[in-house]
């Protein structure tokens, strides 16, 4: 009989298997060791079967517990996205809103929805942290923000992803670099060749893509930590590096900038980025975190053009409701 089972006792099993032992998972859960070790046994014993191997020095999941795994990790996922749709039954306007936001996105279509949300919800505090590669992923599995825009592709049942563009990148470089005298004589520029130069690349801060590098082909690299310092290192003739092209694209128009035309970065140097919009699906968004959210799904299908137009016809509206407000009654 099946029925005294828990989703605590799931829950340790799963942390178990997530960190190796009954240490770490009694770490994780705030628990002490011999609360998690009276579980697990409850729960095999509820079973009939064994989860772990324990003839070692750290426990192993055995064939059975490799088997229930996934339908642990089914069942809390299930639990956890009951929770929060119940909280949201009662919900109010959330108090604060953190926000992880890639560097690659273009900081005015995020700045526009921001500025919608703060219309239509002053009250709320919002807090924009940096998060570049994994990081947003990161942030998201440790509860540091509500909300993570990110363009990492790193799928996870835990996280609800909704595409919102694709961010296109541009290999670029001072007109006065080697490689940018190249370039304005139209020479080809190989793979070798930008070996041979140092590269400017952004900082990995993030434990689930540490280690990795994206799109970077010399041994000779800079590493910043935001793309401002990235775009500025550039700028000086430092180095070469790619950088999204909303960023870079005034300083190619007016000549502080030129394009590395490398076909490893595809055609004139550029490649494309999708941007995802995540949440944990045990999280409930409430009525801010909605509205920006349907702000920026809006947003990201309008030309750049048409958002300013938004701007400035939202600015127009709220002048006329201030107008209104303060005018004395006929």
């Amino acid at each position: 009989m099946l029925d005294a089972l828990t989703l605590d006792q799931m829950r340790i099993f799963v942390a178990i298997a997530e960190t190796g032992s009954f240490r770490a998972a009694a770490a994780r859960l705030s628990r002490v060791q011999s609360a998690v070790s009276h579980a697990i046994a409850n729960l095999e014993a509820e079973l009939g079967l064994s989860l772990f191997d324990r003839s070692g020095h750290r426990p192993v999941l055995t064939p059975e517990g490799r088997s229930l795994l996934s339908d642990a990790r089914a069942i809390l996922l299930k639990a956890d996205t009951m929770r929060a749709r119940a909280r949201g039954l009662g919900e109010g306007v959330e108090l604060g809103l953190t926000i992880a936001l890639d560097p690659q996105f273009p900081l005015w279509l995020a700045g526009a929805a921001l500025r919608e949300l703060h219309e239509a919800y002053p009250s709320v505090a919002v807090r924009v942290l940096t998060a570049s590669l994994g990081e947003a992923v990161h942030a998201l599995r440790e509860r540091r923000c509500v909300l993570a825009i990110s363009g990492i592709d790193i799928p996870d049942p835990r996280i609800q992803r909704r595409s919102l563009a694709f961010v296109t990148r541009a290999a670029v470089v001072s007109p006065n670099h080697p490689l940018g005298l190249r370039a304005a004589a139209g020479d080809p520029i190989t793979a070798a060749d930008l070996a041979d130069h140092v590269q400017i690349v952004a900082e990995d801060p993030s434990p689930l893509t540490q280690g990795r590098d994206f799109n970077v082909l010399s041994p000779g690299t800079w590493r910043v930590g935001d793309n401002m310092t990235k775009h500025a290192l550039i700028r000086a003739g430092i180095g070469w590096g790619n950088l999204p092209l909303w960023l870079a694209e005034r300083d190619l128009a007016e000549g502080r900038l030129v394009r590395v035309p490398a076909a490893e970065f595809g055609l004139q140097g550029e490649t494309l980025t999708p941007a995802f919009l995540m949440h944990s699906t045990d999280e409930h968004l409430g009525p801010a975190a909605r509205a920006f959210c349907d702000a920026l799904l809006r947003m990201s299908d309008l030309p750049q053009g048409d958002v300013a137009a938004a701007l400035i016809q939202s600015e127009t509206t709220v002048k006329k409701a201030h107008v209104c407000r303060n005018s004395p009654e006929l």
